[in-house]
């Protein structure tokens, strides 16, 4: 597979592509939380996706790019949701046979999701990365193609046409935060940001209960963590993925772990003073700049609301917890 970096040229033809399919999201700002963080904020609002989450703009644009061959022989992908449900979602618009690998305990509102969608859903496993394996072992030998969540040059493409959407509609956004579990979406907003100003700064955030991209990221080498503790299931990888990190190491600006306890925290936030419903990886970047508020003071901040796939006991989970907690 040929894994040339995307450019800002790759990014504006997969544009063209989805623009069909997908209409840009809304970038909404919201005074109360304007004033939490002392600086003025904006969400990109990707949990308005038809599947919840920003993937599907990396799934639309690599699967309409898939050779005859390749569209008989059909897809496969390893998935704790958003990935899967993004597959699923283009599968279906492009007459294309498709089968998800997803862990045991996997999120229930994104696996029913991926089912209505016409994918074959297959439960290996107790994490992201033993599903992944698994699949990764059936494309192999069955013939399929495999759609890895990160290490792909289509995906990210497409899933940048995020930040190209946030930059035409507020240019003078100076920071840009963006969650990371696999890194797709942060390599992409890395690419657009730095070609459009390199003064742009682009922070990722992932959950300190599963920080191998974190980790990988602060070391410039690869790490792999024996566990995941976290209920964010879009930041919950054990290892990292080459592609974005490269990308990553020399673009990225940033990188920080929050707490699930500040997960949640953001979450309800985002219930109270947005009225809008977050996942754990979409309100992470809110997390992260709750942490960030001194650095952040008076700066012209996109956060990027990656998604809103909490499932009913996640949500019952997070209310459940005193007000308050875990903002800091």
């Amino acid at each position: 597979m040929d894994l040339r970096r995307p450019t800002l040229r790759d990014v504006l033809r997969a544009r063209q592509v989805i623009r069909p399919y997908l209409p840009p999201t809304p970038l909404i700002r919201y005074p109360a939380i304007d004033r939490l963080l002392g600086a003025t904020a904006w969400f990109k609002h990707e949990n308005c996706q038809p599947v919840g989450a920003f993937k599907v703009r990396g799934g639309v644009y690599l699967l309409s790019q898939l050779s005859a061959d390749e569209r008989r022989r059909g897809v496969i992908a390893a998935s704790t949701g958003n990935h899967g449900q993004s597959v699923a979602y283009a599968a279906q618009l492009f007459a294309v046979p498709a089968i998800v690998g997803v862990p045991e305990g996997a999120n229930p509102t994104k696996v029913e999701s991926m089912r209505n969608l016409g994918a074959e859903v297959i439960v290996h496993g107790r994490d992201f990365d033993a599903a992944r394996e698994h699949v990764e072992a059936l494309a192999a030998e069955r013939g399929y193609r495999y759609v890895h969540s990160g290490d792909e040059p289509l995906l990210v493409a497409g899933v940048g046409t995020l930040t190209l959407e946030i930059l035409e509609e507020q240019p003078e956004i100076d920071t840009i935060v963006v969650p990371v579990g696999g890194g797709s979406g942060a390599a992409a907003a890395c690419i657009v940001a730095k070609a459009i100003d390199p003064a742009i700064r682009v922070i990722g955030v992932q959950s300190e209960g599963a920080p191998a991209a974190y980790r990988t990221w602060q070391e410039r080498r690869p790490v792999e963590t024996e566990t995941i503790a976290t209920f964010a299931e879009g930041l919950a990888t054990r290892t990292s993925f080459a592609f974005p990190q490269a990308i990553m190491a020399e673009l990225l600006d940033e990188f920080v772990l929050v707490s699930d306890a500040q997960i949640r925290a953001a979450i309800r936030l985002l219930i109270e003073k947005a009225h809008t419903l977050a996942e754990g990886a979409g309100a992470a970047p809110l997390a992260a700049a709750l942490v960030l508020r001194e650095q952040l003071a008076g700066r012209r901040v996109a956060l990027v609301l990656s998604g809103g796939n909490l499932s009913p006991a996640q949500l019952r989970e997070v209310m459940a917890e005193p007000a308050g907690g875990g903002a800091d």
